[in-house]
């Protein structure tokens, strides 16, 4: 019965060109459209079950929400127990000191990824690298930074797919139904983070960065693509996490802060997999501790 469906799905959306996709062009940011009717790709989503899709994501969303919370009692005790700030943040960052500590991320995606999920946990360390400079509200100092998140998760829709070949001058063969999508776990590293600390008041010590970095996950990500052509089988295991964010440390005892920031992470394996339909935006929250030495 499925294989006669799909001889169906397949007749009725015949490309004009060798080979097509089951997934629409717009998936793809980087490779050349092919042409696909519409209903091809809502002929696969109603292969998946809403339910079950349904039930995904809001795992998803209750163990962000749970890791979230949990950082919040936390760090809710650290701000109660807290001591007084005796040593100015300028002085402090003036002896161009070391910075470490956990932090752990929750965030979702945008445009046609946003029921994209992301939850990951890390550490993070730096060094102040040079003294105040700068003029007016600019006036800070230059971070160099690294992350090592060893736990990494997206949580993505759940649906079946299949992949269909026509070479030329020969009949269509599609492959059996597959399943794909779900849980995608892995780990990354941001091996270059450049932060510039702005001027700090009292206990708040704001900055800015940019950064770049790389994920390993187990299965290729995202699970979309690839465009139909022989040995292609999916997207990458390898990503490029290119970044920008805010954020701010709050000082709860001389050398120890309460850090929060917010990241604009872009996925993409910059065209070197089978396929790159990427993550074009994601919009990234953090909660870190960190010690200063």
């Amino acid at each position: 019965m499925i294989r006669l469906a799909l001889e169906q799905f397949g007749n009725r959306c015949r490309p004009k060109r060798p080979a097509f996709s089951w997934f629409s062009p717009k998936e793809n940011h980087t490779s050349p459209s092919f042409s696909v009717h519409s209903n091809c790709e809502t002929a696969l989503k109603l292969c998946s079950s809403p339910q079950d899709n349904s039930a995904h994501l809001k795992e998803g969303k209750a163990s962000i929400k749970t890791a979230l919370i949990a950082a919040c009692m936390f760090l809710g005790v650290v701000l109660t127990a807290g001591a007084q700030v005796t040593e100015p943040i300028p002085s402090l960052l003036a002896k161009q000191p070391w910075e470490y500590g956990p932090f752990v991320n929750g965030g979702f995606g945008t445009a046609n990824r946003a029921d994209y999920k992301f939850l990951w946990a890390g550490v993070h360390a730096g060094k102040v690298l040079t003294g105040p400079f700068g003029p007016g509200v600019l006036r800070g100092q230059f971070e160099l930074a690294v992350e090592l998140i060893p736990f990494w998760q997206a949580y993505t829709p759940k649906y079946l797919r299949a992949n269909c070949y026509q070479q030329p001058g020969g009949p269509l063969s599609c492959s059996p139904l597959f399943p794909t999508g779900g849980t995608y776990t892995g780990i990354s590293v941001t091996p270059a983070i450049l932060r510039w600390n702005l001027r700090s008041r009292h206990r708040v010590s704001p900055w800015i960065q940019g950064a770049g970095g790389l994920i390993w996950t187990n299965h290729k990500f995202p699970p979309v693509g690839p465009y139909p052509v022989a040995n292609h089988l999916g997207t990458s295991v390898f990503n490029y996490t290119p970044q920008f964010g805010v954020g701010f440390h709050y000082f709860v005892k001389p050398r120890q802060s309460i850090s929060f920031a917010a990241n604009a992470v872009h996925i993409s394996n910059a065209s070197m997999g089978d396929s790159n339909p990427g993550v074009n935006a994601s919009v990234q929250f953090s909660i870190g501790y960190t010690w200063w030495k």
